[in-house]
């Protein structure tokens, strides 16, 4: 590899490649699971929460692979992630229009969906069923929402992952250098689905849902991960949507993607659509606190 490239986030260049090679040929009795372990051990790669990103690194071995820059030891079973996803329990929920002004379904109840209930086999089945995108499992970390009404009916979910790697438009807005970004980049998240289910037909809602999740999630994040987040990013297809929910909740609309994926360092993979980005400040100096190195990780007065 004569370049480096950023894949999952991780620099990769001559020497991690070689590394990665090198423990192939010294342990073929490896599985990938120990493989990418001890690639994490190595690299001393972990998340916040001290944890190695073993889901991350195996994905950056399939990307290595299907590069053809390394060839992985067999797989010892059939991949579940797929399978599981195509199987998701059957969760009996209502679909009986609500056609309503907003007023008369507040307040709302907004609910953090935690792993192994109910309402995460629900959360799962709503986006796969009735988001465009589909469902995929997420990796690193994430917040997931369940809205209701006050009469119990749901309305919509939500879910938060992991920012973009790299956005020319965003970095430039939040003055971010490569270093930086590299630092803080768990303090930004990245709204990957917005769902308002098809049989809700309530004006101002989804503006309304957004402003309320802009109000908590730093705490929710805080409560989950240990450190809260300061901004909040969006990229809203264009031949899709018009983004008007977000311009009503007060998102910043501060350009556009290029068209390329978040790992497309050297503009070489094919052109995907091109999307408007969009960012909300948690707090007035959320600047400061996205461009520091090393970040403070505490919630302060000046949250909004």
């Amino acid at each position: 590899m004569n370049a480096e490239t950023i894949i999952q986030g991780r620099r990769i260049c001559d020497r991690e490649l070689g590394l990665v090679r090198r423990l192939l040929c010294e342990h073929p009795d490896w599985h990938r699971t120990r493989l990418s372990r001890e690639l994490c051990a190595a690299w001393d790669w972990r998340d916040d929460s001290g944890r190695i990103k073993d889901m991350a690194c195996r994905t950056l071995l399939l990307k290595l692979e299907a590069r053809g820059l390394v060839r992985l030891p067999a797989r010892r079973r059939a991949p579940v992630n797929d399978a599981r996803n195509r199987c998701l329990p059957q969760v009996e929920y209502s679909r009986s229009p609500i056609d309503a002004p907003l007023c008369s379904l507040l307040p709302l109840t907004i609910q953090v969906v935690d792993q192994g209930t109910k309402d995460m086999s629900l959360f799962k089945r709503l986006i796969a069923e009735h988001h465009y995108l589909g469902l995929r499992n997420t990796v690193g970390e994430n917040l997931k929402y369940l809205i209701r009404d006050a009469h119990g009916r749901l309305l919509s979910c939500l879910l938060f992952g992991s920012a973009a790697w790299r956005c020319k438009d965003r970095d430039l807005f939040i003055e971010w250098d490569d270093s930086a970004r590299r630092q803080n980049l768990s303090l930004l998240t990245n709204n990957t689905r917005f769902l308002v289910l098809p049989w809700v037909r309530v004006p101002n809602l989804a503006s309304h849902v957004l402003s309320r999740i802009a109000r908590r999630i730093c705490r929710d994040w805080e409560e989950k991960y240990g450190h809260g987040v300061w901004a909040l990013e969006t990229f809203v297809d264009r031949a899709r949507f018009t983004g008007a929910c977000y311009q009503a909740a007060n998102w910043r609309k501060v350009g556009r993607s290029t068209g390329r994926t978040r790992n497309d360092t050297l503009n070489r993979g094919p052109l995907s659509s091109v999307k408007d980005v969009y960012l909300y400040p948690l707090a007035r100096q959320f600047r400061r606190r996205l461009c520091a190195v090393p970040c403070s990780r505490e919630l302060s007065e000046d949250s909004l």
